[in-house]
């Protein structure tokens, strides 16, 4: 058998491939897998540049974030064909992305208005300190009845009337009907399936479920929430499940191929972590850090600081699920300030380093409250505080104490949500770009005192969108049935340190949490000699 006869056997045998597109907030990545083993065969990576132009703002540029994706579709074709895997193998794309960023475009030049708001941008604050003073008794959980959300400077509706507000251009495309609105699933949905000619202008539920402006108990567009952000519904994309097929892709390699998937990422790790029962929940590692835990076919509400947020719809007559979630701003995002703001470390794995060679922090805490609290506390005056140092502290303390404050903030989510469930959680499966830091993991482990679960493949947000494509409607090369998903190989990490320990260190914590509030607030401050500062 000669070697061309032995690479197209090879062809064969592979069946169909599902790709996902995963566009997350510091990088887009492209992924193709085997619909039949949920192998991943191929990938490749772009960073995301984020733009910083006021304290608080961060921005990013929605045709870069578009042309990401061209080059990691492109480069990931070009290294199947070097595997000898025949491209037109892959039968569907899903969609997954950053949630709560917020585009507006023009409908008849295609072009964005304005930057991407990233979601952990705070300028919304005076905004969100507006709406709250309008509510009934000043109470930021006004709307959550309907949305499952509290008021904050997080979702999509408040940076929609910020650019709305502050953007002429927008309000002009707005009152001439040319405006759209979208988070990046719908940004890159509409331009991959033709754009002004032609473009599919539509969400899923679980990004839906994330700007305030969804109901989600009747699963629709609210026009009492649209009508309190005082948003026309004209410009909202359609509402559809998070599997079926959306529209067909209309130029490069994969022309042609359907959109068949789109779930917003912690909702796609979910369903790539196969949490698909009441009960399960998973943790991601990104740059922020989520946890969700499925609730079933009912949405919980939260007394505990957590939100309630839609889990997915697969498919268009398949009941949608709900889930806990609890969401940190700033996780994987401090190793990025410790390398690029402060110099500490080079790279990411550095981190790792310089923490294990002390194993402690000395008795120094780390909250970074870059962009405010969120859950549980949902307090944007908050901010980052570095406490517990003395001369003996040095940056190998600090960055265990960074490390710490990623599992310590887990902590604090993992106790809302048993609190509100009433069921404690006996361990917590992992996944996102931090859990290759087997330290984190194992301090993780030992901060929550229950087994942390890490699965080989670490891509699992891709992979829960490629499996929502692949067996959507009309494609059906994927099987969700539980006797036919592929059994994931993992990793436990069980607790080593005694409890009373883990529950100090806990306590310490909480303490410099609550230095870090009230920090940053509109009041006048007085030095307490009736002088204002």
């Amino acid at each position: 058998m000669n070697c061309s006869m032995a690479a197209s056997s090879n062809r064969v045998m592979l069946g169909p491939l599902v790709a996902a597109i995963d566009q997350g907030t510091s990088s887009t990545r492209f992924l193709v897998f085997n619909a039949k083993t949920a192998e991943l065969l191929s990938h490749h990576q772009v960073e995301i540049k984020q733009s910083f132009p006021k304290e608080g703002w961060v921005e990013q540029d929605p045709k870069d974030i578009l042309q990401s994706v061209y080059e990691c579709m492109e480069r990931t074709c070009e290294k199947l064909t070097q595997l000898n895997i025949d491209i037109s193998n892959i039968k569907a794309i899903g969609v997954t992305n950053q949630r709560e960023t917020t585009i507006v475009w023009d409908k008849e030049t295609g072009e964005p208005l304005y930057n991407a708001i990233v979601w952990l941008d705070l300028r919304t604050q005076s905004t969100v300190e507006r709406l709250i003073n309008k509510t009934p008794g000043r109470n930021k959980n006004h709307l959550k009845h309907k949305t499952g959300l509290p008021i904050s400077t997080y979702f999509s509706a408040v940076k929609l009337r910020w650019l709305m507000d502050n953007v002429d251009e927008i309000h002009k495309a707005i009152l001439t009907h040319r405006a759209m609105f979208g988070t990046i699933d719908s940004w890159l949905i509409w331009c991959l399936t033709g754009g002004k000619k032609g473009g599919v202008h539509c969400t899923d539920v679980t990004n839906a479920s994330r700007t305030m402006l969804f109901n989600i108990h009747t699963m629709e567009w609210d026009p009492e929430l649209c009508k309190y952000f005082d948003i026309p519904m004209e410009i909202l994309p359609k509402v559809r499940s998070s599997s079926e097929i959306y529209g067909l892709m209309t130029s490069g390699s994969l022309s042609g191929i359907p959109i068949s998937g789109c779930l917003g990422d912690q909702s796609a790790a979910l369903v790539g972590q196969m949490c698909f029962q009441d009960g399960q929940a998973k943790n991601t590692y990104g740059t922020g850090c989520f946890l969700l835990r499925n609730t079933g076919a009912k949405p919980v509400m939260s007394d505990h600081g957590l939100l309630t947020t839609v889990a997915y719809k697969l498919g268009r007559d398949k009941p949608a699920c709900y889930a806990l979630e609890g969401s940190v701003a700033i996780a994987g995002a401090v190793v990025r300030w410790l390398k690029d703001n402060l110099g500490i470390i080079q790279t990411s794995t550095e981190l790792e380093k310089l923490a294990a060679s002390v194993g402690t922090s000395y008795g120094c805490y780390f909250v970074p409250a870059f962009s405010g609290l969120y859950a549980p506390y949902w307090e944007p005056s908050a901010r980052g505080i570095i406490c517990g140092l003395t001369q003996f502290t040095n940056k190998s303390h600090l960055a265990f104490a960074a490390l710490e404050a990623v599992c310590f903030q887990t902590r604090e989510i993992m106790d809302a949500m048993n609190q509100d469930s009433g069921i404690p959680l006996s361990q917590l499966q992992v996944d996102g770009g931090m859990t290759s830091n087997r330290l984190l993991m194992q301090l993780q482990a030992d901060i929550l005192c229950v087994p942390v679960v890490k699965p080989s493949m670490p891509e699992t947000t891709a992979l829960g969108a490629a499996m929502a494509a692949g067996s959507a409607e009309g494609v059906s090369v994927w099987s969700l049935n539980p006797e036919d998903l592929s059994e994931v190989t993992s990793e436990k990490f069980e607790p080593q340190i005694n409890p009373e320990e883990s529950e100090f260190r806990y306590a310490r914590w909480k303490k410099a949490v609550q230095k870090s509030m009230n920090w940053e607030t509109t009041e006048p401050i007085s030095n307490g000699n009736g002088i204002t500062l």
